[in-house]
């Protein structure tokens, strides 16, 4: 499912309609190649759910703020569990009462999983994108998920493996940075469009892509930085 539009051929005319719920920036991203995608195999597709701005720039209607869906943490979780439940509920009317042909959840399982599975049951093929890390730990949760979804679509090519052993449909879609980042990358060219020395020491600061992520670790993210400059380090951030 990695985006070669120019590759794809047009599978139908059908005005076809997915459902798809991105939850946070990763997923936004995922989702916005996704519809590329499906667009040059399904031209006149329409595309609704909940979505960034990178999918709405594809033309995909969201009906809820995606950042609404941004949480972490069990706190963070709890101080908003009922907004997260009427934000379910609304979904799963719309779907309801207009049905997508598909419903396409990307990531987020704890909140997308659910949602595919009562669409499942209603009669509404469901497919999960990004594998939870259900072949690392948790691996009863595979026995929800074969509950959940008529087909699962990996990144990685042994994360497929284990759904095959299991029974439960899978697709080996792989990475989309794949397509973006090249095997080799030239740090030196890359410096010099973000403006860096080409020899001084660089360290990246990634706190994360949701809010919540940014105010907790941020501070913290920072402390090296002060403590570099205290020990009189040149460092590039």
């Amino acid at each position: 499912m990695t985006d070669h539009p120019k590759q794809s051929a047009v599978v139908s005319d059908r005005a076809i309609t997915f459902g798809i719920i991105a939850g946070e920036a990763s997923g936004d991203i995922l989702g916005a190649g996704l519809i590329r995608s499906l667009r040059a195999r399904y031209p006149k597709a329409r595309f609704v759910g909940i979505g960034g701005d990178d999918m709405i720039a594809e033309g995909f209607h969201s009906l809820v703020p995606m950042e609404r869906l941004s949480v972490m943490g069990l706190v963070e979780v709890l101080g908003r569990i009922r907004e997260l439940f009427q934000i379910r509920a609304r979904l799963l009317e719309y779907f309801f009462t207009t049905p997508p042909d598909v419903v396409i959840g990307i990531d987020s399982p704890d909140f997308t999983l659910a949602i595919e599975r009562r669409c499942r049951d209603a009669g509404i093929p469901s497919v999960h994108y990004v594998s939870p890390s259900v072949w690392a730990w948790r691996q009863k949760r595979i026995f929800k998920i074969a509950k959940s979804v008529n087909l699962m679509l990996t990144l990685f090519p042994f994360e497929a493996r284990f759904y095959e052993e299991h029974q439960v449909p899978v697709a080996f879609v792989g990475h989309p940075l794949a397509d973006r980042i090249p095997m080799v990358p030239e740090t030196g060219r890359a410096r010099q469009e973000l403006g860096l020395d080409d020899q001084a020491p660089l360290l990246a600061v990634l706190p994360g892509s949701r809010a919540g992520e940014v105010e907790r670790l941020g501070t913290c993210s920072l402390k090296p930085r002060v403590g570099s400059r205290k020990s009189g380090r040149i460092c590039n951030w």
